[in-house]
């Protein structure tokens, strides 16, 4: 199993909002071009996220669905990737002081990339995870950053605006 971790410089409950949110998906898994929900609501069980991802001029379309979720702290996701298979994605959110520890795990599940799994393909996943994980730091850290440089008077309603509460805080 690739297993990996980052200490991100938020809080576990920032790091959780990107992943709760499905249209983010592609903003910080590698390989990705574009995302959205297609099935159910994110990240909830059976729930699924539609993604592209583009090799060359080829555009293959994917599912990732939801396979167990803890809110704030653990996702578990089936990534569905045509004829190469399924893999298991497992992700979970540890408190590290006021930061965010993220643990990475993943192996194939179904079909060519659990047939053909080896160290080879470990070494591989290893440096997809270093990439993703690092992209989801860039992401969590920046828009802390850009949250911690607005007016106070502007945090409540760009939350609410999030949470689709009307701006109401």
């Amino acid at each position: 199993m690739a297993v990996r971790h980052r200490l991100i410089k938020v809080s576990p409950q920032a790091v959780w909002a990107v992943l709760a949110d499905g249209s983010r998906y592609a903003e910080w898994v590698v390989g990705t071009s574009a995302s959205e929900p297609v099935r159910g609501q994110w990240p909830q069980l059976d729930s699924a996220i539609g993604y592209e991802v583009r090799v060359g001029p080829l555009r293959l379309s994917n599912e990732t669905v939801v396979r167990h979720c803890v809110e704030g702290s653990e996702l578990e996701l089936e990534a569905k990737a045509g004829a190469l298979g399924t893999a298991r994605i497992f992700i979970k959110l540890r408190p590290w002081g006021p930061y965010c520890l993220v643990i990475a795990d993943e192996h194939p599940l179904q079909g060519v990339g659990g047939a053909l799994h080896n160290v080879g393909v470990e070494a591989l996943i290893q440096l997809r995870h270093r990439a993703m994980l690092a992209r989801l730091a860039r992401l969590c850290e920046a828009e802390a950053e850009a949250e911690a440089e607005r007016p106070p008077s502007l945090h409540g309603r760009r939350r609410a605006a999030a949470h689709g509460t009307g701006g109401h805080a």
